[in-house]
């Protein structure tokens, strides 16, 4: 086929379809988990893997220095996840009775337990239904370099790992306050959380080794290894300032927990850019274009280009326009579907600016399978597109582009020869700036994940904010 003439047109629906459903994150599970088991027998175990209903579940690390909050939160997320509770003293209470015993002798003689040991143990509990089904929060686990790098050598890996932090005079203050309940296992504290119900607080106990020594000596040894567990955790960690009420502490934690780590499965951008006249859509379009090769697609400028080869829809287009009068929604997406349908855009993605204006045409876009996976709204007051649009003219000689307040002739002579686009005029910009105002709210209402930048600053200000919503997952919603 002469792609120069007849260019070949591939429906967008295959890559909608993997991005739905996942298919591209499913092999790359596949490939991982082969790579990290080496199973004898490949095709049975990636079946096994697939027949699971879901491996997008919370897999957590929560650390911290004794006194910190650990358990706290690491319960309280787990009741918002509705995930299994791991901790070191669970984790050996479950285990096989062999490995238990072998476990609470080095306990019993104040030896830390060997790491071949620990990592069977964990191996062994994240294979059972509630660790699989619905994900795991680890607390106060791995506590030295060498227990993280064999977790990672047998393929444990958590996806998010939370850090709690906090000075360690008011880890030594927490901890003397620190009481537990004997039958539920909670944390109060005699300060800042004690218990309303007064039977909670008769079964109150003060949690041995919280002396002042005894947290002095737990934290030299947490300092000792928290460096070396941090490396090892650097591309999913973060920390969290503990010194600071509960509730703000789990809300940072949450926010960090709902965001999703980026993926190196195959994923091509495929963005739409709304805003006013002037809120600067084709210089960030252009920009992401030019940055990640994607294809920048101008409703206009394709209206333009139809018009100019004549093709059918460009000239059923040329009536409307030479009209001056808005071209009708069903040529407009014949255009769009023509050109958005080429290999170019299926293959690396596309940009698109100047459409939709209403959600009619949002809705028909998306029933002709073009979905985009980020729409941003540039939001700029209306003063400051006034200011932009009509302080701005051209030099009919040079070509070159003038802004009277940013970048104003240099001569008097130039000043003089200047002209400015019919469109620039004030009563014009307000023309198209009540339209778009008029459909804005049901087209925030239509594409309800889309993210809203504010665009009245330096453009590469703005093209950072949004490469960094672009190049990582959108976060996930918090269950109520």
């Amino acid at each position: 086929m002469d792609a120069t003439k007849r260019p070949l047109l591939i429906p967008p629906e295959f890559a909608n379809y993997c991005e739905k459903h996942g298919v591209f994150e499913m092999y790359k599970r596949l490939l991982e988990q082969l790579i990290i088991t080496k199973p004898d027998d490949p095709l049975t175990f990636m079946i096994e893997l697939l027949k699971r209903d879901s491996d997008d579940v919370p897999q957590i690390v929560i650390l911290g220095p004794p006194a910190a909050g650990k358990r706290t939160i690491g319960k309280m997320v787990c009741a918002k996840l509705r995930t299994t509770y791991l901790t070191a003293d669970n984790l050996i209470a479950e285990a096989e009775m062999d490995t238990r015993k072998q476990a609470q002798e080095f306990l019993a003689k104040n030896q830390p337990v060997p790491t071949d040991m620990w990592i069977n143990i964990i191996k062994e509990r994240l294979k059972l239904y509630d660790c699989i089904r619905r994900g795991w929060v680890m607390e106060g686990f791995p506590q030295t370099r060498e227990q993280a790098q064999a977790l990672q050598a047998e393929g444990i890996y958590p996806k998010h790992f939370v850090l709690l932090d906090a000075p360690d005079t008011v880890l030594i203050e927490r901890a003397a306050g620190k009481r537990i309940d004997s039958k539920t296992g909670d944390i109060y504290h005699t300060t800042f959380d004690w218990p309303s119900n007064p039977e909670v607080e008769a079964r109150l106990e003060v949690v041995s080794g919280n002396a002042e020594e005894d947290v002095v000596n737990k934290l030299v040894q947490y300092h000792r290894h928290i460096e070396g567990i941090i490396s090892c955790y650097e591309k999913m960690l973060k920390t969290i300032n503990a010194d600071q009420p509960k509730g703000d502490v789990f809300q940072q934690t949450m926010t960090f927990l709902c965001s999703q780590p980026r993926s190196v499965a195959p994923h091509n951008p495929r963005v739409i850019l709304l805003g006013a006249t002037g809120s600067g859509k084709g210089v960030q379009a252009a920009l992401l274009a030019n940055k990640y090769n994607i294809v920048n697609i101008s409703c206009g400028q394709l209206i333009r280009q139809a018009i100019v080869d004549e093709t059918k829809a460009g000239l059923a287009a040329k009536t409307w326009v030479e009209k001056k009068m808005l071209v009708p929604d069903a040529i407009l997406l014949n255009i769009l579907k023509q050109r958005m349908s080429q290999l170019d855009c299926v293959s690396r993605g596309w940009v698109l600016h100047g459409y939709p204006k209403t959600r009619e045409q949002g809705e028909q876009l998306a029933q002709a399978g073009f979905v985009p996976n980020r729409v941003f709204f540039l939001d700029v007051p209306n003063s400051s597109v006034m200011e932009r649009l009509t302080l701005r003219a051209t030099d009919p000689i040079t070509g070159e582009r003038y802004h009277m307040l940013y970048n104003p002739p240099r001569t008097e002579e130039v000043k003089d020869r200047l002209e400015r686009h019919p469109k620039d005029e004030e009563e014009e910009v307000r023309k198209r700036l009540q339209q778009y105002h008029a459909f804005v709210d049901e087209l925030s209402d239509y594409y309800e994940d889309a993210q809203h930048v504010i665009a009245d600053q330096d453009p590469h200000t703005v093209f950072e904010c949004l490469e960094s919503m672009i190049v990582n997952p959108i976060p996930k919603k918090a269950e109520s």
